[in-house]
């Protein structure tokens, strides 16, 4: 773990605690979407073990539906989501087409 940096004088303690919570959740959410993707890569390797196309539009439409409903559970912004997943998803076919 790394060692936060030292605040300025003018920034006031919980400024400088939300901040290093965010990096926190920011960490977290990098780990995630490296899970994602490895993930993604066993995936493709089952896909090509059964002679499966690692493009499947339908399930891709079928994530972006999902997330589109999660997102508005959680009151995140649900256009910002669908375009954080499709990129999410573009990196998880790479990685399914990379290894074909």
């Amino acid at each position: 773990m790394s060692t936060p940096p030292s605040r300025p004088a003018s920034e006031p303690e919980s400024l400088a605690r939300l901040r290093a919570e965010i990096e926190q959740v920011d960490r977290e959410v990098i780990r995630l979407i490296a899970r994602r993707i490895d993930l993604a890569r066993q995936v493709g390797a089952v896909k090509r073990a059964a002679g499966l196309p690692a493009l499947d539009p339908g399930r891709e439409a079928a994530v972006i539906r999902r997330v589109s409903e999660v997102a508005r559970e959680e009151g995140a912004p649900e256009e910002d989501v669908r375009y954080l997943f499709w990129h999410i998803i573009g990196m998880s076919r790479r990685v399914q087409l990379i290894e074909e």
